[in-house]
């Protein structure tokens, strides 16, 4: 996207920089079951904003036990100094409307909890069950990584010193571990013991994304050289297989939650759909194979591409997103 242009001088350049909406870098759902909680990075901000009305109204088939989102989000912050950063409460200037046919006059919150950041917020990934979340700030020097606790309302540091540039990070699906990819690699920390278990040599000149396999026993990246790089973490921490499907920059790869599919997303328009099959054998390496280049996005007065990719949880759809403008379902 292109840089916000600098606000004129004098009262009509003050009243333009007060008037003007900070970007929308990212947003995420919680992945826990039954939760309504979504994340926004706006600007240098991440709003926690709880969205009930995403679920079934109460009494109707299919609805659940109501999550106490709400009352964490309008829960009092901690303490100051208990947190790397003090978070407050917010009340966006338009609270959501999406109503999905309850009562009018069943009340809905516009509170929101900003966790305010010293830049921009490029990446958000939530821990499996919904209470922790991780940000990260590629100019954010050491502050690049952080993790807030949800429950708690705190921010913690996991690094004391940067390590390069970070461009991704991301929560294992089922052991305490993050990943952490700077331009080159992909570092992989135990967060029990708050110690490094590996490095995975990329062979890449600058990652743009990341996804971990639901199995959680690999990964792939994708990368601004035009490849998408499948590791298998029991292997090697060298590549298993280099994929050259794209002819421009990839900026976004995803797997899907429960088929043997994987995809990607560049800046040369296509969306590139992979059979991925792994298996529980360890003698058994993973059999991937191209199956499908989706092409429905124009470019963008920016000149970029396809921006984003992302699978259904439970149906065979995936959702692409570009600079264009436009959003594309694919089944």
């Amino acid at each position: 996207a292109k840089e916000p242009k600098e606000p004129k001088e004098g009262k009509e350049g003050k009243a333009e920089a007060e008037a003007a909406p900070e970007p929308i870098h990212r947003l995420a759902f919680c992945p826990a079951a039954g939760r309504t909680l979504l994340a926004a990075s706006v600007g240098s901000r991440v709003l926690l904003v709880s969205l009930p009305m995403l679920l079934p109204p109460r009494g109707a088939a299919g609805s659940t036990l109501r999550p106490e989102d709400e009352a964490a989000v309008g829960a009092p912050v901690a303490a100051a100094g208990a947190s790397v950063i003090e978070w407050c409460h917010e009340r966006p200037a338009s609270p959501p409307s999406v109503r999905a046919g309850r009562p009018p006059n069943e009340a809905l919150s516009s509170l929101a909890l900003a966790v305010p950041h010293a830049k921009a917020v490029r990446q958000l990934a939530w821990h499996p069950r919904g209470d922790y979340l991780c940000t990260v700030v590629p100019d954010g020097g050491a502050k690049a990584v952080l993790l807030h606790q949800i429950s708690r309302r705190v921010s913690q540091q996991p690094f004391a010193k940067s390590k390069g540039r970070v461009e991704a990070a991301l929560f294992h699906p089922s052991r305490p571990q993050l990943f952490v990819a700077t331009q080159r690699e992909v570092r992989v920390y135990d967060l029990l013991k708050q110690a490094l278990l590996k490095k995975l040599s990329s062979d890449v000149q600058w990652i743009s994304s990341m996804a971990i396999h639901p199995g959680g026993d690999n990964l792939i990246i994708g990368s601004y050289d035009k490849r998408v790089v499948w590791f298998d973490l029991d292997l090697s921490a060298k590549p298993y297989q280099a994929l050259r499907s794209h002819t421009l920059g990839v900026r976004a790869v995803a797997f899907h939650s429960t088929l043997p599919l994987f995809a990607s997303a560049s800046d040369d328009l296509g969306v590139q759909v992979y059979h991925g099959q792994v298996y529980d054998d360890l003698s058994s390496n993973a059999t991937l194979v191209p199956l499908k280049r989706l092409e429905a996005h124009s470019t963008g007065p920016s000149g970029l591409g396809v921006m984003e990719c992302a699978f259904h949880p439970h149906q065979p759809w995936l959702f692409s997103c570009g600079a264009d403008g436009a959003v594309h379902l694919y089944t």
